[in-house]
């Protein structure tokens, strides 16, 4: 973290490396999320439907409350994961505060509506589908903006210190000791 806070991280070449290679398997996943939902279901409410209540034209059995759960336990862990590691990148772009906090805050909660979405239209009503697609749109397309701003940031060469963001440097208040 001291490359960026410091203003070494335009001159560390391995970490720009580093995320570069990260934000190129992030673009993959965006990908292949895109093709796993649209080989699923479409951007009708009607696809949604039929994907989570099942569809005898279609012969697709209801999603299970057991499936559902599975799906859920591993996306909870796994997009808090990539989340968590994606967003923080965030924190050393150079861009105003409010922009960071949407940019921050709108990944976490599209991916909250995109997994619980799917649960509503299963056991609340099927009227949730326009908020399972909008969920998923929503994440794609934040996902695909944290790539975009991470590789401008990498590639723009001013990354710039917290102190011209206006957020404290680390280690300013620690001088004086505890």
């Amino acid at each position: 973290m001291r490359f960026v806070v410091t203003g070494e991280w335009t001159r560390n070449r391995l970490l720009q490396t580093i995320v570069v290679l990260y934000v190129l398997y992030v673009a993959g996943l965006c990908v292949t999320n895109a093709l796993l939902y649209f080989s699923k279901m479409g951007l009708g409410a009607d696809s949604v439907v039929a994907y989570y209540l099942g569809s005898e034209e279609r012969f697709l059995s209801p999603r299970s409350f057991q499936g559902l759960l599975e799906v859920s336990h591993f996306h909870f862990f796994a997009m808090g994961m990539l989340l968590l590691v994606l967003t923080h990148l965030m924190l050393f772009v150079p861009i105003r505060g409010g922009l960071k906090a949407w940019l921050i805050a709108v990944p976490f909660l599209s991916g909250f509506l995109d997994e619980g979405a799917g649960w509503l239209v299963r056991f609340v009503h099927p009227g949730f589908a326009y908020a399972k697609i909008a969920g998923f749109l929503l994440l794609e397309t934040s996902l695909v903006l944290l790539v975009a701003v991470s590789l401008w940031s990498v590639f723009a060469g001013s990354q710039r210190s917290y102190e011209s963001n206006g957020d404290p440097p680390l280690g300013a208040d620690d001088a004086g000791g505890p």
